[in-house]
């Protein structure tokens, strides 16, 4: 806090220790404050000041930022050389552990609720078929997409880019990269690009067996989203899910009752599963297998809704279905425990014998976001590397559909920065301009 005392034209400015201030009263364009014993007079200039920054002001203008922020920064990047963070803090993993090995030792058995005893969750069955049906229509859409809004792929490093042109941002660290400058060398992308695959082991009986390394072929591989969901409740006759009448009972770690083994049923013909691949798996809608759309603009709505409403579909499911992430690669398993397939290349693989480490999955995990730079002018010349702190971000589906004329998201808008002002590539290497000083008469 500044004082301000009154001279013949300039007003000079000392500190005041803010716990020696005792406010006594105002007058019109005063405020008398005590500083230790003596009080004193200061100007109109910090009564207003004080108004402009007190405490329920400041609170109120954060709390409209929060509402609506004005930028948003990306999450960082893990780096590859270390462990994901856990989604849920290890003191409350530990006090857990502690928790079960207690009843453990005095042979109680661990109380467990739905799904974690085996049984479903009655209300969750809708969301579990919602979510299906609009993984439906996201990928019909996307495959549709792609025939009106070209996408890019480096051929060196996974970057993506949805645009006319490639972006000319030198930010490539793929192989031969120091050659280029840095820059990409991009080739035409698919809907691979666009919705990063992430499949899952199909378990007849998620409480059974696990998935060894040697009868890893015996199971089939499908999206991690719809095998989240036939655990859910969805009902699919190509890929049969074991429903039990009664709970699974655990004491500690140990399964002490899982009911019988059941065979698993006979399955179905390639066929069939090739027909319900066509409509679940990204793999078999590659560009130019979908018509062109007629109405761009209300597909490039429906499936920006269909995308936003799986988010948030998945995250509902996964509040109570366990899915389990490795934490140094990108595989997910959906059920209550990993399997032991010896499969991981990532970091330190020698030590684990290929065997992933694995933890609760977030969000992000199942669905990559693939965040790509927002281009705000696709007709416009392509983004430059010079102007890249003015540039902003976006999922690579939000972004394909907001140049195929969808409306761009409250909840993406910060992160895309449309409230910036991109400057011309000459005015951007201006130098600062120092402005003069206002002098405060009395």
């Amino acid at each position: 806090l500044w004082s301000s005392t009154v001279a013949t034209d300039n007003i000079y400015a000392y500190p005041l220790c803010l716990q020696t201030i005792r406010l006594i009263y105002t007058r019109p364009f005063c405020l008398q404050v005590q500083v230790g014993s003596q009080p004193r007079w200061i100007g109109w200039k910090l009564t207003r000041t004080c108004c402009e920054y007190s405490p329920d002001t400041y609170r109120m203008r954060q709390a409209e930022y929060e509402q609506q922020p004005q930028n948003v920064d990306l999450p960082e990047l893990q780096p590859k050389n270390k462990k994901k963070p856990f989604p849920v803090p290890i003191k409350k993993m530990l006090q857990d552990s502690r928790r079960d090995k207690r009843l453990a030792q005095m042979r109680i058995e661990k109380p467990l609720e739905a799904p974690k005893n085996g049984l479903l969750v009655p209300e969750l069955v809708p969301v579990a078929y919602e979510v299906l049906d609009n993984w439906k229509v996201l990928i019909r859409g996307l495959s549709q997409l792609l025939n009106v809004v070209t996408v890019y792929g480096c051929r060196k490093c996974p970057q993506v880019h949805v645009g006319r042109v490639g972006h000319q941002i030198q930010d490539c660290y793929g192989s031969g990269s120091q050659r280029r400058n840095s820059h990409h060398s991009w080739a035409r992308g698919s809907i691979n690009d666009v919705l990063i695959p992430i499949e899952s082991y199909h378990l007849f009986d998620p409480f059974g067996r696990r998935v060894k390394h040697e009868t890893r072929f015996a199971y089939d591989r499908i999206p991690a989203i719809v095998e989240l969901c036939i655990q859910a409740g969805v009902d699919l006759p190509q890929y049969p899910s074991r429903r039990r009448t009664s709970p699974v009972r655990m004491i500690g770690k140990k399964v002490i009752n899982r009911g019988k083994f059941v065979d698993e049923p006979e399955p179905h013909r390639s066929e069939d599963c090739v027909s319900l691949l066509a409509e679940l798996d990204t793999f078999s809608n590659q560009q130019g297998q979908s018509p062109s759309p007629s109405n761009v603009k209300e597909l490039a709505e429906r499936t920006l809704k269909a995308y936003l409403d799986v988010r948030r579909g998945v995250e509902q499911l996964m509040s109570k279905y366990t899915v389990k992430a490795c934490g140094y690669c990108s595989e997910v398993h959906v059920g209550p425990w990993g399997h032991n397939v010896k499969l991981c290349g990532a970091f330190k693989h020698q030590w684990r014998d290929g065997k992933h480490g694995w933890q609760d999955a977030v969000i992000d995990e199942v669905i990559p976001p693939n965040y790509v730079w927002h281009v705000p002018d696709p007709s416009g010349p392509p983004l430059r590397s010079s102007l890249r702190s003015f540039y902003g971000k976006a999922p690579a589906v939000v972004e394909l559909c907001v140049q195929a004329g969808a409306a761009i998201p409250d909840e993406y808008r910060p992160m895309m920065r449309t409230d910036i002002v991109i400057p011309e590539y000459e005015e951007a290497r201006w130098p600062p301009v120092s402005l003069p000083v206002a002098e405060y008469h009395a």
